[in-house]
């Protein structure tokens, strides 16, 4: 035994003779397997995001370098920003103050270890400060369209943001600081929430004027606010409400254009640091277009009731005024939500001199085609089902 042993123990002092042998036979060059060959090098540039460590090739389970905390990742454009994130090997820390199925779908999105929830209480800055310590790159997505109990407006899409843009700052780490505010944010809106926003955009601004704003319009997708609640109001009550005449102008976008842009940014030169882009779809609609589109993708004829400005502001004013008296939670504002109300008496669409997605790169993707198509779940008896546009019969022409 002992002599077998002392045989084992020579050939395991002698690796590189086996080694040299193997590589004679195969030769293996390191100048094609380095992490610094063209292949395998990163495409984020180190003016805009620091000295990272990159390697592989670029692909979900490479490295890219970022570790990039996602405020609000569990929203409807935290999904896509996380997905994008995470298919160029990025490592993303996801905050969530809810149950721990909030955050369950985005898991799949990385490779293994590179999704990390963090559950944190955005009211204590110890645990923001927490969730933020190993980033290098901080994006903002937190925002609301309705005010709850515990979250008003201003706290929400101003306070909050300031704090994460302070925390940011005296971090020391962070790169980039990306903030996705709303189109139409400005100190004069007549709506809380997007004056909100601006005081939240000069917040960040003030704290870090390295800092990337983004401001998309209303934006469409699977998960979406807008389409989806039309959809399902029209099918259950056979009508649609239209806040005024219907003629307020809007510039949809499709959310997975936004997601890219927010991507474009942390992958340029350092070209979009300090500035402020306005994101917008390629095609202007009014409210009343879209909703035309809306049910001709759903296959039902569209049945309008026109509801005068002053009117729909007192259907909804009850909610806003008894939200903070009442012991018990209200629902959530589906039609008539009073602040959406006041935003829709103005236009909403991307400024002349602004910069857009062309500004970045990117084309837009037009409404009418794949973004829509998840409206053809709306259909009744199935998707190959319903009317189509050539087979309307104007109700009137019935005996």
């Amino acid at each position: 035994m002992q002599a077998i042993s002392r045989r084992l123990g020579h050939q395991s002092l002698k690796p590189a003779a086996s080694l040299s042998s193997f590589k004679s036979i195969y030769p293996l060059s390191d100048h094609h397997y380095g992490a610094d060959h063209p292949r395998h090098a990163s495409s984020l540039a180190a003016k805009g995001v620091g000295h990272l460590i990159r390697k592989g090739t670029g692909g979900r389970s490479s490295v890219s370098g970022i570790v990039a905390t996602v405020f609000g990742a569990t929203g409807f454009l935290g999904r896509y920003v996380v997905q994008q994130l995470a298919k160029m090997g990025s490592q993303v820390l996801v905050p969530f103050r809810g149950s721990e199925d909030s955050h369950r779908h985005l898991k799949l999105m990385g490779d293994l270890g590179q999704i990390v929830p963090m559950k944190y209480n955005p009211r204590d800055e110890n645990s923001i400060k927490a969730v933020m310590a190993k980033a290098n790159v901080v994006i903002n997505l937190i925002g609301r369209d309705h005010e709850t109990r515990n979250y008003s407006f201003e706290e929400l899409n101003h306070g909050m943001t300031e704090q994460l843009a302070m925390i940011s700052k005296e971090h020391g780490g962070i790169m980039r600081f990306i903030q996705v505010s709303c189109l139409g944010a400005s100190a004069s809106s007549p709506s809380r929430m997007l004056r909100a926003k601006a005081a939240g955009e000069e917040a960040v601004l003030r704290e870090m004027p390295e800092a990337t704003v983004m401001k998309p319009a209303v934006m469409i997708g699977t998960e979406d606010r807008i389409l989806n609640r039309w959809a399902h109001f029209a099918k259950k009550y056979s009508f649609l409400p239209l806040i005024g005449d219907g003629s307020t102008k809007i510039q949809p976008v499709y959310v997975v254009d936004v997601a890219a842009a927010i991507i474009a940014a942390l992958k340029d030169d350092g070209s979009s640091m300090g500035k402020v882009y306005e994101l917008g779809g390629p095609e202007i609609f009014t409210v009343h277009e879209l909703a035309d589109l809306m049910h001709d993708v759903i296959r039902e004829w569209p049945r309008y009731v026109k509801v005068p400005f002053p009117i729909a502001k007192a259907l909804a004013t009850p909610r806003a005024v008894l939200i903070n008296k009442v012991p018990f939670p209200l629902p959530a504002p589906k039609i008539f939500n009073l602040d959406e109300i006041n935003a829709l008496t103005i236009d909403s669409v991307v400024s002349e001199n602004a910069l857009t997605f062309n500004d970045l790169g990117i084309v837009p993707h037009k409404l009418k085609g794949y973004p829509i198509e998840f409206l053809i779940s709306y259909r009744k008896g199935g998707p190959q089902f319903g009317s189509t546009i050539s087979e309307r019969v104007s109700p009137d022409s019935f005996p």
